[in-house]
């Protein structure tokens, strides 16, 4: 695709795609073509003979798109021109992706250009995840956080970490960044603050701080409440108080987003758990990452969608999203048990150099099942390092470092824990097919990558979810149609958001705009070689400004952070 200076059709040549063979598929199947929902005299880019595939899941429809100071100008109509042309045959033009799980909370501040995501399509991003991140905290929480998720976002040095609460953060993504964010407390890190790392429930005043906290970050702008409910100390909450802290966020129009307590032994009591929270508060709930893992969980995806369609007959406001992987990825230390973190970081590197504690630790991890580890007792040779200060162990499981050493798995992972002060990083291969592609099917479905971007052989989610399921899911195996796919990355996670003005192909909204072939567009990333990025997204805008154009990174930052205004929308 090549663009043209001036109105009229562009002169033709495209970058990865294979011309209109989508386009009059689609119109077999159903496409039409649209009449003006809008016009301009002459716009600022005109996109000229497009699929659109506007994001509500109808038929894809050709138009031409006009696009005008960072707005969709005009779908359809005669007599549309443009400054500049862009010939979008054989193309689908649909609203920018939103990733409903993102860990870029650092990346987008250290890595300008932000590829992994940008050229995926992704347009916004939602941030403050699993119940930890780096607002709101204070000069003690801080360093404390930055030790604790290290494993998943890095610790740059020399970023200027100067913010401490939402606010402040949010500002800092405004000075410029590569896409649109949104962000969530999260209440691992309010929890700290109100009461250290205590695996205990909280006393009344300390809940009334987290609920002070949460008030405070939800009118700064953020747009709800993230849980790590396997991760310390979030995990040490019980249900009554995530019930407290969800009548907060329904108040201020918010939504609840929990990492439960189990994807694996107990995970159905785990969604049934975050389903009873969203009931009682009357909070709207997105499930994150939603999965059914380990084998103990093979087949059961249909009591896990009635269970969700018995919540929304009930009145419960419910979302979910997944990453289109087997895989997981997180951090060695989260499989401990929760007794081990009570304390923090500090404390549980003590405890690993115990011998009393040790033996205990790893009867919970191999024998009985660790909280940490979603009550399935750990198998070493599923457990693949990501990251880590000893590049040799990368790429390896920890059954094959233990064999290589000569020494039982347990001691191999305590040597990596101790040698990275438990930033190490893994895949955990435990993933079912079947309910990844049950769940992707359900309509309160959206996409999240969850890629941690920091580590030094990452998840190939981070770079490949949206093309994953648009090449796999849609292409290849039929599981969703591609106007359903696109709701599912764009118009199903905008409402949830309340993101005024976005999701959609429609005049009048936010030009966060992604053009890609449905014939090649593919993810190239894999577990060997996970930084590669997509094909066939050749253009993406992110408020009328192009991020990627004609296939090349243009090093715009667009981007601005996304708040939650008094009436409970996002803009």
């Amino acid at each position: 695709m090549r663009a043209s200076p001036s109105a009229g059709v562009g002169a033709g040549g495209r970058v990865d795609h294979a011309g209109p063979r989508a386009v009059r598929r689609a119109e077999r199947s159903g496409a039409r073509t649209r009449p003006s929902t809008g016009g301009a005299a002459v716009a600022e880019l005109l996109i000229r003979g497009a699929l659109v595939v506007d994001g509500t899941g109808g038929a894809p429809f050709r138009a031409d798109v006009a696009v005008d100071g960072g707005r969709i100008a005009a779908v359809g109509g005669p007599g549309l021109t443009g400054r500049r042309t862009l010939d979008a045959d054989g193309l689908a033009l649909a609203p920018g992706f939103v990733d409903m799980h993102a860990h870029s909370d650092l990346a987008l501040l250290t890595d300008p250009d932000h590829l992994a995501k940008v050229a995926q399509g992704v347009t916004c991003e939602v941030l403050g995840q699993d119940g930890l991140s780096y607002a709101p905290v204070d000069d003690a929480t801080l360093p404390q956080v930055r030790q604790a998720i290290a494993g998943w976002n890095g610790d740059p040095p020399g970023l200027d970490w100067s913010w401490r609460d939402v606010a402040g953060y949010l500002d800092r993504l405004d000075a410029g960044i590569a896409v649109n964010a949104c962000y969530l407390v999260p209440h691992g890190s309010v929890r700290m603050l109100a009461m250290g790392w205590d695996a205990r429930p909280a006393t009344e005043a300390e809940l009334n701080a987290q609920r002070a906290l949460l008030a405070e970050g939800l009118a700064q702008g953020a747009v709800g409440l993230s849980a790590g409910l396997t991760y310390p100390p979030g995990m040490y909450a019980p249900t009554g108080e995530l019930v407290a802290l969800c009548r907060v966020v329904a108040e201020h129009g918010g939504f609840f987003a929990p990492h439960h307590r189990s994807y694996g032994a107990g995970a159905l009591d785990a969604y049934a758990e975050m389903v009873a929270v969203a009931s009682r508060s009357g909070c709207a709930l997105h499930l994150a990452h939603a999965t059914l893992n380990f084998a103990v969980n093979r087949g059961r995806s249909g009591e896990l969608l009635a269970l969700l369609d018995a919540a929304e007959r009930d009145g419960v406001d419910l979302t979910l999203d997944s990453y289109p992987y087997l895989p997981g990825s997180t951090t060695l230390a989260a499989l401990l048990p929760s007794w081990a973190a009570e304390g923090g970081p500090a404390a549980t590197l003590a405890r690993l150099r115990d011998p009393a504690a040790l033996a205990r630790v790893r009867h919970d991890l191999e024998v009985a099942g660790s909280d940490g580890c979603h009550g399935v007792p750990v198998e070493w040779e599923t457990i693949r390092i990501a990251g880590s200060r000893d590049p040799a162990a990368v790429g390896s499981t920890v059954a094959e470092l233990a064999a290589r050493a000569g020494r039982p798995p347990f001691e191999a992972a305590r040597a990596l824990l101790l040698g990275d002060e438990l930033s190490t990083g893994i895949l955990q291969l435990v993933g079912n097919e079947e309910n990844v592609r049950a769940l992707m099917r359900h309509p309160a479905h959206t996409g999240g990558s969850d890629g941690l971007l920091a580590t030094a052989r990452p998840h190939p989610r981070a770079y490949g979810t949206f093309p994953r399921y648009l090449a796999r899911y849609v292409r290849e195996l039929g599981v969703l149609s591609l106007a359903e796919c696109v709701a599912h990355l764009a118009g199903t996670p905008a409402r949830r958001l309340r993101l005024a003005g976005r999701g959609l192909v429609r005049a009048g909204y936010h030009a966060d705009l992604v053009l890609f072939d449905p014939e090649t567009v593919s993810d190239t990333a894999t577990f060997e070689r996970p930084r590669q990025l997509p094909r066939g997204i050749p253009y993406v805008l992110v408020g009328g400004v192009p991020a990627i154009d004609d296939g090349r990174p243009t090093g715009a930052l667009p981007g601005r952070a996304l708040r939650r205004r008094p009436d409970g929308t996002v803009a």
